[in-house]
């Protein structure tokens, strides 16, 4: 990697080599990414790595190293997916003015302390990837966030009975709330597992196509048994379903219910009416946690029809007790290329549809 003229150098000192190897990543591939990132040099020697370019972007790359190398020391594993949520969470949170120090002086990485991030328009504890408060634990795999957003989404899951994830394609609203859900399942907080989308059609019509009722339903509701997958093996998601622990269904079917002991997400609620969103926000009983998710700028309702989301985001913003989180194209967790694409369609008034 070439390093930047005569440029002054952050340098980290890291106690355990046995770490490198995966905090590099393959060829290096990650200091190549966050490289990429910030638009500075990373130049690795020993046990070390200096830091060139930038006096701003050099102490987001510390924090972000400082973040991967802790995760690696609690067990945790960094992915390419994983740098750059570092790298979010480190731009996230306000630099200290210091003076740039020499390699004899740094210390040994440790977890940061402090700083802020956004969490629905107010400011919240800073977090890191693989901070504990925010691991959500599942029988495949231990999720992270990836972003001071879904920190922040994911605490409000855990500390309030109703939450709202609102925002674009791939920011990972829809996952994240299904494995809260899992988690709280497996560690039997509740009973089962509801989730539901209204079946609205976006472009394709359900009548035509083949089978019956359920037959034609599954596949719409396919991205959310694609979400329980990964998080438990498909037996066990088919046995918790037959079971009743876990019930897939169109929001028409929870009309007359009311769901106790139980984790209720409501997946594209932008497609609601508004009396089908009071339909379902009234649903709640004993010991229940409700998340809903959706995008209210890809409605697809009738013209001339109200969205329900809109009409809750209204009524219910500032309510004690509910807590509604705001994700942006920064938060958008898939290809680089997404978030790309949902700031064009941002900056020409509309959005493309898909699922969140």
């Amino acid at each position: 990697m070439a390093t930047n003229g005569g440029e002054p150098a952050l340098v980290i000192d890291f106690d355990d080599t046995r770490l490198l190897a995966p905090l590099f990543g393959e060829h290096d591939r990650h200091l190549a990414r966050i490289e990429q990132r910030l638009g500075l040099s990373l130049v690795p020697r020993g046990n070390r790595v200096a830091i060139l370019g930038d006096a701003h972007s050099a102490h987001v790359a510390r924090a972000a190293l400082e973040d991967l190398y802790q995760r690696l020391k609690g067990g945790l594993e960094v992915t390419v997916a994983d740098v750059d949520g570092a790298v979010r969470m480190a731009e996230a949170q306000p630099v200290e003015a210091e003076a740039t120090p020499s390699s004899a002086d740094r210390p040994k990485p440790r977890r940061r302390r402090g700083g802020k991030s956004p969490e629905s328009g107010q400011n919240a504890q800073r977090r890191t990837t693989g901070s504990e408060d925010t691991l959500i634990r599942t029988q495949k795999r231990l999720i992270t966030p990836r972003s001071p957003n879904q920190a922040a989404y994911v605490n409000a899951m855990r500390h309030h009975d109703l939450v709202f994830g609102l925002g674009p394609a791939g920011t990972g609203k829809t996952y994240l709330a299904v494995a809260i859900a899992v988690s709280m399942l497996l560690e039997e907080q509740i009973e089962r597992i509801i989730l539901t989308r209204p079946a609205v059609e976006a472009g394709e019509r359900l009548g035509f196509l083949p089978g019956a009722l359920e037959e034609k339903v599954d596949p719409y509701m396919r991205p959310m048994y694609d979400a329980l997958y990964d998080m438990m093996p498909g037996d066990r998601v088919l046995r918790r379903r037959d079971a009743g622990d876990i019930e897939v269904a169109p929001l028409a079917y929870m009309r007359g219910r009311t769901l106790s002991n139980a984790c209720i997400i409501l997946d594209e609620a932008q497609n609601t009416t508004t009396v089908q969103m009071k339909m379902f926000l009234t649903r709640m009983g004993e010991n229940s946690r409700m998340v809903v998710t959706g995008d209210p700028s890809q409605v697809d309702l009738p013209a001339g029809t109200r969205s329900g989301l809109r009409d809750a985001m209204e009524i219910l913003g500032g309510v004690d007790g509910i807590k509604m989180i705001e994700f942006g194209a920064d938060d958008v967790v898939r290809h680089p290329m997404v978030a790309t694409i949902v700031r064009a369609y941002a900056r020409h008034g509309e959005q493309p549809a898909g699922g969140g």
